[in-house]
């Protein structure tokens, strides 16, 4: 017999989580998480390098996040959407 199990998923958006946010929830500093990703050891998001500078801009989706760490926060989305119908 063909045993399924099945998860619910949480309400994904596509969400852009910032490094603070991140390095809270996994009890770390936010320039640990910042050199992680530089570094491609975390990989819940991605660092890209702007132009000649040295600064670099991050995505880490809300998905990947959750997927790597557990992390979801989905009242942000909520309060987003509360505040743009008032």
């Amino acid at each position: 017999m063909d045993k399924r199990l099945y998860v619910e998923l949480p309400p994904f958006t596509g969400r852009n989580v910032p490094i603070t946010e991140i390095a809270k929830a996994i009890g770390k500093d936010a320039h640990y998480v910042r050199i992680g990703i530089q570094q491609g050891i975390l990989k819940f998001g991605v660092a890209m390098k702007m132009g000649d500078s040295n600064e670099f801009s991050y995505y880490c989706s809300d998905r990947k996040v959750w997927e790597e760490t557990g992390y979801f926060n989905g009242e942000v989305k909520k309060q987003g959407k509360e505040k743009a119908l008032a």
